[in-house]
C-alpha cells in the first residue's frame, strides 16, 4: 500500500485568514526569498517549432511576430510598358517577352477561375466539415479536461477535508491525554504530599509512646 505524506492542507488549513499577522509574516518571508527559476521542469517538452520545413512560412511568421507590415506588392511586373521610341531590337523582344508572359499569366487566372467555379464550393464544404469536426473534437476534448480537473479538485478537497478531520480530533485527543497526564502528576504530588504529612504524623506518634 503507497503512503502519501502531506503536508499541507490548502482545502482546509485557513491559518492565514484566521490570524492576519500570521499572513503578514508569511509574505514577508516570501518576499525575502529568491525568484522561481525560469528553466522548465525537464518533464516539460521543449517548445515547439513551427514551419521548421517551410522558411518561406516561417519567415512570414516572424514577420507577424515583430509586427512588421507586409511588403507591398510589386506592380511592375503586370505592367506592359512600351520601349521608348524609336527602340532597339533587344527593347522589343523583352518588351515582347512580357506582353507573352503577362498573356499567359492572364490565361492561368481564367483557368483557375473556371476550376474554382467548378469544384471550389464543394471543396469549401468539406473543408467547413473538417474544420467543425475538429472543433467539435477539441470542445469535447476541453469539456473532459474541464471535467477531470474539477473531480480532481473535488477530490484534493474531499481528502484533504477528510484528513483535517482526522487531524482535529487526534489534536483533540492529544489535548485530552496531555490534560489527563497533567492531572495524573498534580494528583501524584498531592498523593505525596499526603504520605509525607502522615509519615511525619506516624512519627510524631511513635515518640509520645
Amino acid at each position: 500500500m503507497e503512503t502519501s505524506i502531506l503536508d499541507s492542507l490548502p482545502y482546509y488549513d485557513n491559518d492565514l485568514e484566521t490570524y492576519p499577522l500570521l499572513k503578514q509574516k508569511v509574505e514577508r518571508e516570501l518576499a525575502r526569498q529568491a525568484k522561481a527559476p525560469t528553466a522548465l521542469h525537464p518533464n516539460v517538452p521543449p517548445a515547439y517549432e513551427l514551419f521548421s520545413n517551410s522558411p518561406m512560412l516561417k519567415a512570414e511568421l516572424e514577420r507577424i511576430e515583430s509586427h512588421k507590415p507586409f511588403p507591398s506588392i510589386d506592380t511592375q511586373r503586370y505592367q506592359l510598358p512600351a520601349p521608348s521610341l524609336p527602340g532597339t531590337d533587344e527593347e522589343w523582344q523583352a518588351s515582347l517577352k512580357n506582353a507573352r508572359a503577362q498573356l499567359e499569366h492572364q490565361r492561368l487566372r481564367q483557368t483557375n477561375l473556371t476550376l474554382l467555379q467548378t469544384y471550389g464550393p464543394n471543396a469549401w464544404r468539406i473543408h467547413n466539415y473538417l474544420l467543425e469536426s475538429t472543433a467539435q473534437q477539441t470542445e469535447k476534448a476541453l469539456e473532459d479536461l474541464k471535467e477531470l480537473t474539477v473531480e480532481v479538485n473535488r477530490d484534493r478537497k474531499n481528502t484533504q477535508t477528510r484528513l483535517g478531520n482526522q487531524l482535529n480530533s487526534l489534536e483533540t485527543r492529544w489535548t485530552e491525554l496531555i490534560s489527563s497526564v497533567l492531572q495524573i502528576e498534580m494528583a501524584n504530588v498531592a498523593l505525596d504530599a499526603e504520605i509525607d504529612r502522615l509519615n511525619k504524623r506516624e512519627a510524631e506518634l511513635a515518640e509520645l509512646t
